[in-house]
């Protein structure tokens, strides 16, 4: 399907490739990884077309469909329903044909339209939306209405909807809750084409692809098997170096301390056997981590007795809507809690409510004089000012600081340099998220309070924060849609629900069944109103192709009429004027009736 040869790109003045060889075949699942600014995208502009190699030659299949998720929100007033149906353009043009084309030509759209499956357009176009996160009373709204990260829901919508050879997917994660990316991995185990994806979700990785493509020193290497296997495979590979090893080991030690300190604080046997499995895959990830240009830690913090919050009876509404009701919650100084929810169920204003961004509406809250709080919120990265440097973000936060220490800090976090003091202007959305964190890791919190912190960040800095995590020694509520994170960092889940919150008894697997469950309920409740629906439909439709058949044998009788040649005798001329006319009434007739059989 795809091949790359001796494939060389240099974009300005830097070699993003070169000398690259690989394959992709049909119906292969890969994902592309590799360090911010390494060149994934750059791989997808070539295969798209969009930009040309230096040197080397790229081979695609011919006739090829290729999809790729764009990565600007659309601006537009048409329906969710419809931009969704876009992303199936053959269908939709041929849907749009049948209503202007004349009806002796209509049989062969309707044909094409059975064999593209394009009669169930707008079914599958709602079954993906809903899949996304989208309410069925929100697929009329107008695109231009929802959020920036809703569009690009939309998008990812589109592309799904494609009848594509080759996806071309990057970061589609990144605005998805874990609901939604628990039903794209399951759509994604299905789908028939070849993916290639940018992905920093490990877990995804793992759950959807069979190849790895690292993109890494100039070159791309191919590896079998999902991420875990390209993990165990590489690290073979950096152990082998003498040099590596040492550092590989101190890693190794590092997280052992860690499993025995769970071990003797874990309570539930079940949670305790999930979370010593993952540590075990823990210790891989850290040895194929070692080289990563993040090595930062928290800060000691200042004790805190308990409770740190408590939460008697709160109630929270946004007018006249329940948002959460009868919340009763306690925080101790060493619980780390993982807030889940599917989307929109109240999990941010939870964490607002015991950030104190918000207020609760009825109920009763206690906050130690003694806590101090760094709390973590995409809103926060987008109140940076672009015109100040890392350097002035940190020197801001209190007294006169040394700038080498400052320096030295913000390196930890990759910010070295000229990167350092100059204007963030130009950072990533990653390097922004970085920075936040830098800057609450500087104030010292003794308790944590993240909401989707890892959206932008790259593998590395993933795996840095959870190793940073784990040594962290305050209280922590974390809410992420990363579930390697939140099996790395936290101990206990509590579950948003229903405008309630309870102690969810499990972990992360059970959750995923919950939520399986969840939407197998809504199916089947959606499925039933459906059948109701279809039933009427299908009375219609006999009724509507009983008239067609009436009118398409009156048709055939009037062509049989008009094929006579005596019918066009003078002293028939009354005879041919009548079969004229009812030809045409037949034709407008038979033309209504088509387009009401089609909708």
């Amino acid at each position: 399907m795809i091949n790359l040869q001796s494939i060389t790109l240099q974009r300005g003045t830097k070699l993003l490739f070169k000398n690259v060889f690989f394959a992709i075949f049909d119906h292969q699942k890969v994902g592309l990884i590799g360090v911010n600014g390494c060149g994934k995208s750059s791989l997808f502009a070539l295969l798209l077309g969009n930009i040309t190699q230096d040197a080397g030659n790229i081979y695609l299949q011919p006739k090829i469909r290729i999809a790729y998720l764009a990565q600007e929100a659309p601006n537009t007033e048409i329906s969710a329903l419809q931009y969704a149906m876009q992303g199936d353009s053959e269908a939709t043009e041929l849907i749009i044909e049948t209503r202007l084309i004349a009806s002796l030509q209509i049989a062969d759209v309707h044909d094409r339209l059975y064999e593209i499956d394009g009669y169930t357009l707008e079914a599958r176009a709602a079954k993906i939306l809903n899949g996304l996160g989208f309410k069925k009373s929100e697929h009329s709204k107008p695109v231009n209405s929802f959020s920036g990260g809703w569009r690009m829901r939309l998008n990812l919508a589109q592309v799904l909807l494609s009848r594509a050879d080759l996806l071309l997917l990057d970061e589609p994660t990144n605005y998805l809750d874990m609901d939604a990316i628990v039903w794209l991995e399951r759509w994604l185990q299905k789908y028939q084409g070849a993916l290639i994806v940018i992905s920093h979700d490990r877990e995804f990785l793992d759950n959807v692809v069979q190849k790895i493509l690292y993109v890494h020193n100039q070159t791309i290497d191919l590896y079998s098997g999902n991420y875990s296997g390209f993990e165990e495979q590489r690290a073979a590979q950096l152990a082998q170096e003498q040099s590596l090893y040492v550092k590989q080991q101190a890693k190794i030690e590092h997280l052992t301390k860690y499993v025995n300190r769970f071990r003797a604080k874990a309570s539930k046997a079940r949670q305790a056997q999930s979370r010593l499995k993952m540590l075990e895959k823990m210790e891989k990830v850290e040895i194929t981590h070692f080289d990563s240009p993040f090595t930062f830690q928290f800060l000691a913090t200042k004790p805190c007795s308990s409770p740190l919050v408590r939460f008697s009876h709160v109630n929270f509404n946004y007018g006249e809507y329940d948002i959460l009701q009868n919340v009763n919650f306690s925080l101790g100084p060493q619980d780390r809690i993982g807030i889940l929810g599917v989307n929109g169920a109240g999990k941010s204003t939870f964490m607002k409510l015991l950030a104190g961004k918000l207020t609760p509406t009825t109920g009763e809250v206690f906050i130690n004089r003694d806590l101090a709080i760094g709390y973590f919120a995409q809103h926060q990265v987008e109140q940076l000012d672009l015109q100040e440097s890392a350097a002035f973000h940190i020197a801001s936060l209190g007294a006169k600081i040394p700038e080498q220490k400052i320096r030295t800090f913000l390196g930890s976090f990759g910010f070295s340099g000229d990167m350092a003091f100059g204007k963030i202007e130009n950072f990533s959305g990653g390097e922004k998220a970085r920075l936040v964190l830098a800057m609450l890791i500087w104030q010292k919190p003794n308790l944590l309070l993240l909401d989707e912190p890892t959206n932008h960040l790259d593998l590395d800095m993933r795996e840095a924060l959870a190793f940073a995590l784990q040594d962290y020694t305050g209280a922590l509520v974390l809410v992420a849609h990363d579930r390697h994170l939140l099996k790395a960092t936290v101990d206990e889940f509590y579950l948003v629900n229903d405008q309630h919150i309870a102690k969810f008894n499990g972990d992360l697997d059970d959750y995923k069944n919950w939520l399986l469950d969840l939407r197998k309920t809504s199916d089947n409740t959606n499925n039933y109103q459906k059948k109701s629906k279809e039933t009427g439909n299908t009375k219609q439709l006999q009724k509507i192709e009983k008239k067609l058949n009436a009118l398409y044998t009156e048709q055939d009788q009037i062509k049989a009429m008009l094929g006579d040649a005596t019918i066009y005798q003078p002293e028939n001329k009354s005879k041919l004027d009548n079969c004229l006319q009812r030809s045409a009434n037949l034709g407008k007739a038979i033309k209504v009736l088509e387009e009401e059989w089609l909708n």
